[in-house]
């Protein structure tokens, strides 16, 4: 996962890239989930957190 400094330093096409790519991968994380359980189901708690901060900063980015 990256943090907040090296997510700013992509550009606003990039972080929607990797928006739509942390989705996808949540989504089939879930569905893994449902239907057996995973390893580790902390991750899906991470991956939502991570498409959060990258929407929050893609917001900051839309507002300046």
């Amino acid at each position: 996962m990256m943090d907040a400094k090296e997510v700013r330093a992509l550009s606003v096409v990039e972080i929607r890239e990797r928006i739509r790519e942390e989705e996808e991968q949540l989504r089939e994380l879930s569905f893994r989930h449902a239907i057996a359980r995973l390893e580790n189901p902390m991750i899906l708690r991470e991956k939502r957190r991570f498409v959060a901060r990258l929407k929050t900063i893609l917001k900051e980015y839309k507002k300046a």
